[in-house]
Parts: C-alpha cells; sequence; structure tokens
C-alpha cells in the first residue's frame, strides 16, 4: 500500500504542502524498493534518503515556527523527535534483517504514513492556520 498526498493533507502553505509531496514520494520509494528488489542495501539507501529529506523538511518547519512565533512548537518539535526515533528503529530493523521484511513495511506504513498523515492533519495544519491568521489578521 503506498502513500498518497490528496486532499486531506494540504495546509494551505504552499512550502509546507510542496515538502509533504516529497515526503510522500520517498515513503513511496522507500516502499517501491522493498517490493522490487527485497534488498537490505536498496532499502537502507531508501530509508537514508527519505531521513535526509525528513531533516531538510523538519528544519524548514520549525524555522518557520520560530519566525512566526508558533506558541506551539516545543510540543511540534517533540513530535519531530518521534519521528526520528522511528526512522532509527527503522535502520535497526534493517540491520538485523537480510532483507526488507513484511515486518519491516508494515512497520514503514503504521510508524511513518499513518504518523505522517495524522502529524500533517493535526500539527503542521495549525503552524499554517496560525501563520494565515497572523498574516492577515488586519483582513480578520
Amino acid at each position: 500500500m503506498y502513500a498518497e498526498f490528496d486532499d486531506t493533507l494540504i495546509t494551505g502553505n504552499e512550502m509546507i504542502d510542496g515538502q509533504h509531496r516529497e515526503l510522500i514520494g520517498r515513503i513511496n520509494d522507500l516502499l517501491r524498493s522493498c517490493e522490487e528488489q527485497a534488498d537490505r542495501m536498496a532499502a537502507m539507501k531508501m530509508l537514508n534518503y527519505l531521513a535526509d529529506y525528513t531533516e531538510f523538511h523538519f528544519k524548514a518547519e520549525e524555522e518557520l515556527q520560530e519566525s512566526i512565533g508558533y506558541p506551539g512548537i516545543k510540543e511540534h518539535k517533540e513530535k519531530h523527535e518521534e519521528l526520528r526515533r522511528t526512522v532509527s528503529e527503522l535502520h535497526e530493523m534493517l540491520e538485523e534483517q537480510e532483507g526488507p521484511s513484511d515486518s519491516f513495511v508494515e512497520a514503514v506504513n503504521k510508524n511513518v504514513t499513518e504518523w505522517l498523515y495524522y502529524h500533517i492533519k493535526g500539527f503542521d495544519r495549525s503552524v499554517a492556520e496560525y501563520k494565515f491568521m497572523r498574516d492577515n489578521q488586519e483582513r480578520l
């Protein structure tokens, strides 16, 4: 099962939405590598590719939150740390196995894809809404 960027994931912030599309693409690249090659090194490469972009995205989001004085930044950073731990656990899982198993793919879907959907719909959308309201106070 592949991740999909649909209308329920739109935050209304162009930068954040574009980066979320890229993240979902990278999750799918990882899942495809598990299906097509079932090779531990290929999956590890795609997991690293996802992890690198995740770090880039988190840094951009956190800088945005700091620049607008977002009051929920501490909790948001803690949620980002959750995903970092998950990715680390996935690395360990791959290292212990000869290749990406069904349980690895299931862990990616449950602990990365579902986490991302939940995070976008709640935490990231609230940042975008806060920024919009802050930037448009005179119109509200």
